[in-house]
């Protein structure tokens, strides 16, 4: 039973890195199922509240990550919150249309189209917001990245 439930834990982490780069996948909520198939598995007791108090925080940099990267990104290259808006449905939509590849096209032209049809951009300027989104996102998934990689060394530091 033991190695069942390193298999789980270890599956939840894999799937919340490829949430990463497939936003449809709920990569945090992953992560924190591993933790709690690990306390199912083995025992609650080798995570403290002080763990939980941890993890808690670095799930609020994670969210707060992908916000102020994509704004940050947008507003970078001269983008408007229609382009905000405009690539985060690129986003979701993007990897359905063009699969692996849609989730790189589909934010820059959710962020084109939306600076283009609602706020009546020249076109040089809704492609810099479009470049600014993919810069956001890439700079948003290196971030959750990173985060996700502390709060997985701090789950084998506490156990």
């Amino acid at each position: 039973m033991e190695i069942v439930g390193w298999i789980l834990v270890i599956a939840c982490f894999i799937i919340s890195f490829i949430g990463l780069v497939y936003p449809i996948i709920p990569g945090v909520i992953f992560l924190l199922g591993g933790f709690i198939v690990y306390g199912l598995f083995f025992s609650f007791a080798d995570l403290n509240w002080l763990f939980w108090a941890i993890e808690i925080l670095f799930v609020v940099l994670l969210f707060g990550a992908d916000t102020v990267a994509n704004a940050f990104g947008i507003k970078k290259f001269g983008g408007t919150n229609a382009g905000m808006w405009g690539s985060t449905i690129g986003l979701l939509i993007g990897p359905f249309v063009i699969p692996v590849a849609g989730i790189l096209i589909g934010p820059f032209l959710g962020a084109v189209i939306a600076e283009l049809l609602v706020e009546r951009r020249p076109f040089g300027e809704a492609v810099k917001s479009g470049v600014g989104s993919l810069v956001g996102f890439l700079t948003s998934t290196v971030a959750k990245a990173v985060i996700q990689i502390v709060m997985i060394i701090v789950f084998f530091i506490t156990i």
